[in-house]
């Protein structure tokens, strides 16, 4: 026997979304405008660290960076591949990392705490995990929708997108961190006499760190992701470019800002994966 779906109840999912978006619309432009002029703030502050100064300089920094974070092979890297961007689309590629770097900021700043919290008190876990787990596999571009209502087009819109996109592992990987430190560990902190704050400071979250550290590679790598497709609200940077190349069908653009996009990628992901494997050297060597 075959059901008819219109005798079916249905339920107004998409009524009570629009519904709610209205209703913060309404409730609290006010905050949205504040929270829009804050990070083109830290947006704009990032852009002009990175190009205030010639771009060779930056391209030693970064190899600088590169060199004291983890080998002279991924310092040679850098250079080479800074240098490449640089005679092509360095401004893009800067507001692309400046959007990066401000969405991970901003992420840890949430992510971080959450994931104490959520190792602190089993019931906030309880809560938050359900909300992650709907974050992470909800399509990306899902985000962009409200993100354009809320904050209009533009960079902020990206950068907001972007957070929400890319904090879950920020999260996860810090409670998962946390929860691999050793007991017996804990038991002879709380035996010298530490406090609750002692042993979060001084012992969890430094044995954590290595596993926060993936997590930070994480955000920056989804971050770098989502930056790049937030092009079609109006985001600057090597995604507009890439969507320009779309629009013109012009291959060779899109190939030379996928290619920065790749070098971006790369060094970062090193940056930050090879780092934290320094680090466990050193730790172990100890």
């Amino acid at each position: 026997m075959m059901v008819n779906s219109a005798t079916l109840p249905r339920i107004p999912l998409d009524k009570w979304a629009n519904s709610f978006v209205d209703y913060m619309i309404d409730s609290f432009s006010g905050v949205f405008t504040g929270i829009n002029q804050i990070m083109t703030s830290l947006i704009s502050s990032l852009e002009w660290a990175l190009t205030a100064s010639p771009p060779l300089v930056t391209v030693v920094v970064f190899v600088l960076l590169a060199l004291w974070l983890t080998d002279w092979k991924i310092a040679v890297f850098t250079c080479f591949g800074l240098l490449l961007i640089s005679l092509n689309l360095w401004e893009a590629s800067m507001l692309t990392l400046s959007l990066v770097l401000a969405s991970t900021i901003i992420s840890l700043l949430f992510g971080v705490p959450l994931g104490i919290l959520s190792h602190r008190f089993n019931k906030i876990g309880a809560v938050i995990k359900p909300i992650l787990d709907i974050m992470q596999t909800m399509p990306a571009f899902v985000y962009l929708i409200p993100s354009v209502l809320l904050f209009g087009l533009g960079n902020v819109t990206a950068l907001i997108a972007t957070f929400i996109f890319a904090m879950p592992p920020a999260v996860r990987l810090t409670l998962l961190g946390l929860q691999q430190v050793p007991q017996t560990t804990l038991e002879a902190a709380e035996a010298f006499g530490a406090t609750e704050w002692q042993k979060l400071i001084k012992v969890q979250l430094p044995l954590a760190l290595p596993m926060i550290m993936s997590g930070v590679n994480q955000v920056i790598m989804l971050s770098l992701s989502m930056v790049v497709i937030s092009s079609m609200v109006g985001a600057g940077g090597l995604g507009a470019e890439v969507l320009r190349s779309i629009s013109m069908l012009d291959v060779g653009l899109g190939f030379i800002g996928g290619i920065a996009v790749v070098i971006i990628a790369v060094i970062l992901d090193r940056l930050t994966h090879l780092s934290t494997q320094k680090r466990k050297g050193i730790q172990s060597s100890k």
